[in-house]
């Protein structure tokens, strides 16, 4: 048998690559029926459609919603299912199924258990109602709902008992305050096996025994009782099971039913609070829920133009702009195929900008050879969240980047839709958890939210799915570098964006707007950035363009960063000279373990020192934007760059290799 912790990751992941997120939210009635054979026989419960059918040879009963809640929440009746149904009513009308199968004369024991959890694999897989379920038992139904529950604590929203049965030696054994019934005690004994009645009696694991994994996984438990109860009493049964249940930190509600007939010996008695009961179950299965990937996505101005483009003009292109996350596959190719697959007859471009270790200050200068260039961009999707927090990018380099990545693409495009997406780390699970908002995202947001684009928070997604126990860091998602578990995550979430944007925008008759651009936030914003040549460097002694640089040594390198031209100073170089004009000045280079000390000055300044050895340095060649100087006069300038022999004594520190300079 598949361990039940097993049993819910893979129905998460079926949920996150993609199989289930498409139909999770509630399906239509058509869809149940269908799942049903021709001897199916169909009714009216109360003004709703009542499914009568076989299971396993045993007769079973699926009661649906006119219109089911959002994850297909259902309550699952043991023994009785007509027994005081007002809460069931409430529950069926607000959007619950209610379902049901006769293991009647089975008493909870390990055969009922088994048929249980078919039962249960039947309705969530064939059905696709939720995972975990709520629970409702009357009388002797409490042998079989708490019996299956200790065993299944995964499975379970919630418990709701009535005059439940938690020791069979009270009720129907006789062997306490109860009668008993010893009709019903043979019967029992059979189907438990048990010999004699020593044997019954000396069996540990009734409901009120071993009741550790329940309260551990914190299943609410609520019971109604009658206080003059003589067939099942409750200082046999709720009572000492209600005080375990609470020492062993569990969550238990017990209310007394002491108004109107206390008929059979005070074991039937009418229920007061049906609305309890139902908002109890309700609330419960709402919790239960894996979390809705839209809680953590802000529209703003949505991406409509997209919609329209895609569907009217027959081709479109979409670019990828970040890091290693984006680079690598997983979440994009989701990304990509839901995009091809919604609009089939659209021929659609797809561009990989992604760049392992790149962050928003290297998006912003790069952004126009890696991105613009490739065409008319339709829509853009931006995260660096990661990298800038991971590179110790400032809060003021971090804002300026992504106001420019904005602003430069809206100026190529002013109908350009565009996505941030904050991706998670450790450090940022770490903020959220501490009830702080990870000062990247809030940089990120802060913009965003400026010129009105859309976003999605994946890093506070995550972190919430890991807390709500659905998922760990540890086993599944595994690194910040996703797992496929992981990639399949930030996939649905956001193609789940895409699609609630999308329906939102039915109206293929509007036409494309251009996006409105707000006076600039930081006047230095990177929204000119570009890349320039090292060609057009003036070289000095000790400097030259390597045309096609790879290392001689073992280490890594990074796509775009080997196999290309390079300006590369040695030590002892002396100073080039490169005129530029704007505000912002820096180079990008190849940082490996031999990386140097260079000195530099901007319009004939104090030379300044910078080491370009990174700490990731020693393990690859690590691409690294170097800004230089910023905030400059919007004018003619020139930058010097050497690499002085006092600076690099060290035999190791010896080259300096530029691949591009950058200027805003």
């Amino acid at each position: 048998m598949i361990p039940h912790k097993l049993m819910l990751k893979i129905y998460l992941y079926l949920v996150f690559i993609g199989f289930y997120f498409q139909i999770l939210p509630g399906f239509p009635q058509s869809h149940l029926s269908n799942n049903f054979t021709d001897s199916t026989e169909v009714s009216e419960w109360k003004g709703f459609e009542r499914y009568d059918f076989s299971f396993q040879g045993k007769k079973a009963r699926l009661i649906l919603p006119k219109k089911p809640l959002q994850g297909n929440p259902w309550i699952w009746r043991a023994r009785f299912p007509d027994w005081h149904t007002e809460a069931d009513s409430i529950l069926v009308s607000e959007g619950f199924h209610l379902a049901y199968i006769n293991t009647d004369n089975l008493f909870g024991a390990p055969e009922a258990v088994k048929v249980w959890n078919d039962f249960h694999r039947f309705l969530t897989a064939e059905h696709r109602l939720q995972y975990k379920v709520s629970l409702m038992g009357v009388s002797r139904g409490g042998l079989f709902i708490y019996n299956w529950a200790k065993e299944n604590p995964e499975k379970v929203a919630s418990i709701y008992a009535e005059a439940p049965v938690l020791d069979f030696k009270s009720w129907p054994g006789g062997f306490g305050e109860s009668e008993g019934s010893p009709k019903d005690w043979d019967k029992l004994k059979k189907v438990y096996n048990f010999a004699n009645d020593e044997e019954a009696k000396a069996y540990s694991n009734n409901p009120i025994d071993n009741l550790m994994k329940l309260p551990a996984h914190r299943v609410p438990i609520l019971h109604m009782i009658g206080l003059e109860d003589q067939v099942v009493p409750v200082d046999e049964n709720t009572l000492p099971f209600v005080q375990k249940y609470i020492k062993a930190g569990g969550i238990a509600t017990v209310v007394t039913s002491v108004n109107g007939e206390q008929s059979l010996k005070g074991h039937h008695f009418p229920i007061q609070t049906p609305r309890l009961v139902a908002d109890f179950i309700k609330y419960n299965a709402k919790q239960a829920l894996p979390l809705r990937s839209e809680e953590y996505h802000q529209t703003n101005g949505g991406i409509k133009n997209t919609l329209i483009n895609f569907s009217q003009k027959g081709s479109g292109r979409v670019a990828f702009l970040g890091g290693s996350i984006t680079h690598n596959p997983g979440w994009r190719d989701s990304v990509s195929n839901y995009l091809q697959n919604r609009f089939q007859n659209t021929d659609l471009v797809f561009i990989n900008a992604g760049i392992p270790s790149m962050g928003s200050t290297p998006s912003a200068f790069r952004l126009e050879k890696d991105v613009l260039a490739k065409g008319k961009i339709d829509l853009l999707f931006i995260e660096a969240a990661v990298n800038d927090s991971g590179n110790g990018r400032t809060s003021t380099e971090q804002k300026r980047a992504l106001e420019g990545i904005i602003r430069h693409a809206r100026q190529v495009n002013p109908q350009m839709d565009i996505v941030v997406m904050h991706f998670v780390d450790p450090g940022k699970m770490a903020s959220y958890n501490q009830g702080l908002v990870p000062e990247v995202i809030k940089n990120h947001q802060y913009v965003a939210d400026y010129y009105n684009i859309s976003t999605i928070n994946l890093a506070k997604e995550v972190t919430d799915r890991i807390n709500a126990g659905e998922f760990t860091w540890e086993d599944d998602f595994k690194d910040l570098h996703p797992s496929p578990f992981g990639q399949g995550i930030y996939g649905n979430s956001i193609i789940t964006f895409l699609k609630n944007s999308y329906e939102k925008s039915q109206n293929l008759t509007d036409k494309t707007t251009n996006y409105s651009t707000a006076e600039r936030m930081d006047a230095f914003s990177y929204d000119k950035g570009r890349l320039i040549d090292i060609a057009e460097a003036k070289l000095a002694k000790g400097w030259h363009i390597a045309p096609n640089w790879k290392p001689g040594d073992d280490e890594k390198t990074r796509p775009g960063f080997v196999n290309e031209p390079f300006l590369i100073g040695n030590k002892g170089a002396k100073s080039l000279k490169l005129s530029f004009e704007g505000n912002t000045v820096g180079i990008a280079v190849a940082s490996g373990q031999d990386a140097a000390k260079i000195s530099y000055r901007i319009d004939k300044g104090n030379w300044q020192q910078l080491d370009l050895l990174t700490k990731w340095s020693k393990q690859l060649h690590l691409p690294w934007y170097y800004t230089l100087a910023s905030e400059l006069e919007n004018a003619p300038h020139l930058l010097e760059i050497r690499v002085p022999d006092s600076l690099n004594d060290n035999l190791q520190r010896k080259a300096c290799r530029i691949r591009y300079f950058y200027v805003n």
